[in-house]
């Protein structure tokens, strides 16, 4: 499971994203005006923890990059250059509101405040993050909340900009920021006037026989196969059935009017209690989901 921010990367000609450029050259400004302030690059290099070599050659690389010499170095000392004296006004208020920002967001994340925008799976934020989000309210009673619900595909792109986006599968886009959450146990479940008719099937490899009712991460893709596994044992199953949905709330349904079997995650206990659904081949065997994110 990933959460996912939307933040672009662009490639230079050597394969060196924008936003690594932008972090070097501020760590490069940095360096700078340690020595300017030290005149000294043996001073900067014991306060900053650097071997000398490193910060020569770091701010070496800077001047090359601006065009201009900065340092005027002799053997007894570094002296500004006319162009390094305007450049180091520059880099100390760079540098300062860099650091602000920085202080700033690190006490975001010790008291979370504010609003929090959230697009996800309409089914899957239903059945298992309504309460995850309740109980994080509690926790955090300065946060409010705006959640876009969508289905499976559309999850991430609706209109709406968001701060953060729970997807259920693969992360395709390598631009995104991700991080795995976890997975999603996947239950097989059905409604008794369908298992009264066509009967309740003993083992996954059984299903073939059955209608189940298919899965789809995209529109026009093909059903998601179905990887069930019962300790050492694994099985793999293509669902067969008229029909195939891409959003878990209609597959549940489906599976309680009698169409056929559906992989669902999250708790039916209240379902099943009612006898709306059953669930088939309960003793230990059950899915997994591709990573959710």
């Amino acid at each position: 499971m990933r959460l996912v921010g939307g933040f672009p990367r662009r490639l230079n000609r050597q394969g060196v994203t924008s936003d690594e450029t932008s972090v070097k050259r501020l760590h490069s400004m940095e360096l700078f005006a340690a020595v300017a302030k030290a005149r000294s690059f043996s001073r900067a290099a014991a306060v900053l923890g650097l071997p000398k070599s490193t910060l020569s050659r770091r701010v070496a690389e800077l001047e090359r990059s601006v065009g201009l010499s900065l340092l005027n170095r002799s053997t007894r000392k570094v002296e500004l250059t006319g162009a390094g004296e305007l450049y180091l006004e520059r880099c100390l208020r760079i540098v300062e509101e860099a650091q602000v920002a920085h202080e700033e967001l690190q006490a975001l994340t010790g008291k979370p405040s504010g609003l929090l925008r959230i697009n996800m799976p309409a089914a899957f934020a239903t059945d298992v993050m309504a309460e995850i989000f309740l109980g994080f309210s509690r926790w955090h009673p300065d946060v409010t909340f705006h959640v876009n619900l969508a289905s499976l595909e559309h999850a991430d792109r609706v209109a709406e900009p968001c701060d953060l986006t729970i997807k259920i599968g693969d992360m395709p886009d390598s631009t995104r920021i991700a991080r795995y959450l976890g997975s999603l146990n996947i239950h097989l479940y059905a409604s008794e006037d369908y298992l009264a008719a066509k009967g309740v099937p003993a083992h996954p490899s059984e299903l073939t026989a059955h209608e189940c009712i298919g899965f789809r991460a995209q529109a026009n893709g093909a059903p998601t196969r179905w990887p069930l596994q019962r300790r050492g044992e694994q099985i793999s199953i293509m669902p067969s059935s008229r029909f195939s949905v891409n959003e878990a709330g209609m597959a549940r349904r489906l599976a309680i009017l009698g169409a056929g079997i559906a992989a669902l995650g999250g708790d039916q206990s209240e379902l099943e209690h009612s006898g709306s659904l059953r669930r088939v081949c309960p003793n230990g065997i059950w899915g997994r989901s591709p990573s959710m994110s």
